[in-house]
């Protein structure tokens, strides 16, 4: 197989970088670097010693994808799931099974695109890492749209942002600073400074519908149309998802043409070692990997679906709230795989990697995914907002606020990642004793038709 030519190239959570030209392959995105820390060496000499072409490419394709992880062996949770679902078990068995199950097929999704980004031009294969960079997240939202269960979806947003920028962010500066204890641990502040400053615009967005919502709600003005603020609420949070929408697609621009130095790793270019190099060069085809690809998508949407379906009598028999559940283990299991790879980072002290993992999923999340379910939500006829109570969006604040306070000055040590941690063991507690009420009338059209009647 002749190689790719060289290009620049942009992957996944809106990390994206010109790939510097090196004799040993592609230079590296910190996800992507993230990504690769939980895959393992191929050794396919049996494979290679196949006397047909077709059955050689076909079982070294599926030893890449499907045994080419260190967390292969949770693949078995996915024909689990399906036969749970078909044979009618109990619904929280087939909750846990799909929860399980989406841990390798999110890690996978992630090789794949990295693969057919050896093969795309620099647009194409941004946008499509940019979309399938929380493909996750994003395919539980849209199925929990479907059915209207418009709280899932927001707690489930709220919560990987959460758990990006307290749960990862905070284990990884907790790990890495007890493991380089005597090191002084630096990082380049650029990039973190333009990931805050659009967490800050999204927060914004997500406040203002709020403030509007409970300043009709107590307007002492006769005037005021209070029975309209739901509406008006509506209009404004559709508003501000496409002013959210744009950021994001000049975020893009941002990293790819104009300010790409920004966000290349000088770690990558010092420090970078066999490990890490192992991937630099594509195992699959392009149609190979578009084909996985698709398939792997296909069963993430299938799992999503058994998820959004199961999700209440798992609550009901678990005894949890399912804020907790939405916020709390939805997230943790969408982005396990990375999340473990930027811990690994940091441990090796490579902390530019490990900010480009946690803070770029979090802005991605909270720029696109999330406005992009508003904007979903307004072409299916789902009300679909940005109020997300007054509790989450008070956790949502304090925890960007703590996260930047913690990286304005550019250092790092353990203490400042346990802080991270235990705030999000307050949130996650907060979630956990108070069974916020959901708002039926949203959730189940034939509820709002009742109470109208």
């Amino acid at each position: 197989m002749s190689s790719p030519p060289m290009e620049p190239w942009l992957l996944e959570n809106g990390s994206i970088k010109q790939l510097t030209r090196t004799t040993n392959g592609y230079g590296r995105t910190a996800h992507n670097m993230s990504s690769s820390s939980l895959r393992k060496k191929s050794e396919m000499t049996l494979i290679s010693k196949l006397p047909s072409s077709l059955l050689k490419v076909l079982l070294s394709n599926i030893h890449e994808v499907i045994f080419g992880t260190k967390l292969s062996f949770l693949f078995i949770a996915v024909p689990v799931a399906v036969a749970a679902h078909h044979f009618r078990m109990s619904q929280p068995w087939i909750f846990s099974m799909s929860l399980v199950g989406l841990i390798p097929l999110a890690e996978r999704v992630s090789f794949l695109t990295e693969q057919i980004a050896f093969y795309t031009g620099a647009t194409v294969g941004g946008l499509l890492n940019a979309t399938c960079g929380n493909a996750t997240e994003l395919i539980i939202g849209i199925f929990a749209l479907l059915q209207h269960k418009i709280d899932v979806v927001k707690y489930s947003l709220l919560g990987s942002i959460l758990s990006n920028l307290l749960l990862v962010l905070g284990s990884a500066l907790l790990c890495g600073g007890l493991a380089n204890i005597s090191t002084y641990q630096t990082f380049d502040r650029k990039q973190s400074d333009v990931n805050i400053s659009l967490l800050l615009l999204a927060l914004l967005c997500n406040v203002m519908p709020l403030l509007y919502k409970y300043g009709a709600a107590n307007d002492q003005n006769p005037a005021a149309d209070v029975s309209n603020a739901d509406t008006a609420t509506l209009y404004l949070s559709r508003a501000c998802s496409i002013v959210m929408l744009l950021a994001y697609f000049a975020y893009l621009a941002f990293q790819l043409w104009t300010h790409n130095d920004i966000f290349e790793s000088q770690e990558e270019e010092e420090e970078a070692d066999l490990d890490t190099r192992q991937d630099e060069s594509p195992v699959i085809g392009l149609w190979g990997g578009i084909i996985w690809l698709t398939g792997m998508t296909a069963l993430i949407a299938l799992l999503s679906e058994y998820l959004v379906d199961t999700i209440e009598d798992a609550s009901t028999s678990w005894g949890l709230p399912l804020s907790f559940i939405s916020i709390i283990l939805l997230p943790i299991v969408g982005n396990a795989a990375e999340h473990a790879g930027a811990i690994i980072f940091s441990l090796k002290n490579k902390l530019d990697i490990t900010l480009g993992v946690a803070l770029g999923s979090a802005t991605q999340i909270a720029v696109f995914v999330v406005p992009l379910s508003v904007i979903v939500g307004w072409i299916i006829n789902v009300d679909m907002d940005l109020d997300f109570s007054l509790v989450s969006t008070g956790s949502l604040s304090l925890g960007i606020l703590v996260t930047a306070i913690t990286l304005h000055d550019g250092t790092s040590h353990y203490l400042k990642g346990l802080v991270l941690l235990l705030c999000y063991v307050v949130i996650g507690a907060s979630f956990l004793i108070t069974n916020l009420p959901f708002d039926n009338t949203k959730n189940d059209p034939a509820g709002s038709q009742s109470a109208n009647q």
